[in-house]
């Protein structure tokens, strides 16, 4: 499966290359948007969410070759053709992706992290929210899952606190339960069944013009 699919849906250093990658190029012409997610584990979510949207380009990032393997089983048992897979940490992708070229991100149970000596090694921190604030659309959502409370609020200091940002919840049960929308994955099963509740974090990439008026205080 390794050696027959994935050098199909690889993208490979050469595509990173130099300057900016448009990501819908990796695609066929039927493909409107592209999103991205963040690590996709054993990519069931991925998968589902690739099957549910055929007119939607999928990257998905992930440095660990068994998930890979895992995925790639999917994208054959469902015919899927609109996955791109990078076998690496999101790091290189994000900082060759054209700007404001990506309409949606995942960013789904990611290591937490949890002793305070490794807290830096999270993925929420200022310089990714930066890159990914960059190529994000204009109204686009990044969604987040976590089962680590630590983590959660962690990803809501350092969200909320950027301008770039606004935090979509209302309610308790905006943040508590999975949207319709939104495939379960074996992880988030696994987190419940040992009793850690998960949150599910959705946020909106401010518009480039609302984000100036934020910085100035006049919202």
């Amino acid at each position: 499966m390794l050696t027959r699919l994935l050098p199909q849906l690889q993208i490979s250093p050469d595509d990173l290359g130099v300057g900016a990658l448009d990501p819908a190029g990796l695609f066929g012409p039927d493909v409107r948007a592209v999103w991205l997610e963040v690590g996709f584990g054993a990519g069931e979510h991925l998968a589902a969410m690739a099957k549910a949207h055929p007119d939607i380009g999928f990257l998905g990032c992930e440095p660990f070759i068994n998930g890979v393997a895992r995925l790639l089983v999917d994208v054959e048992e469902l015919g899927l053709s609109n996955i791109r897979i990078v076998v690496d940490d999101a790091g290189l992708l994000l900082d060759r992706l054209a700007l404001a070229s990506i309409e949606r991100a995942f960013l789904l149970f990611p290591d937490p992290w949890p002793k305070r000596r490794h807290n830096r090694r999270r993925f929420i921190g200022q310089e990714n929210i930066q890159a990914m604030a960059r190529v994000l659309t204009d109204g686009a959502h990044w969604r987040m899952a976590t089962d680590h409370m630590d983590y959660c609020r962690w990803m809501l200091d350092h969200m909320t606190g950027s301008q770039e940002f606004e935090w979509l919840a209302r309610r308790p049960g905006d943040w508590r339960r999975r949207p319709d929308d939104w495939p379960p994955t074996r992880y988030e099963g696994k987190g419940i069944e040992a009793g850690r509740p998960p949150a599910f974090l959705t946020f909106q990439r401010r518009k480039r013009h609302q984000m100036a008026q934020v910085s100035r205080g006049t919202l």
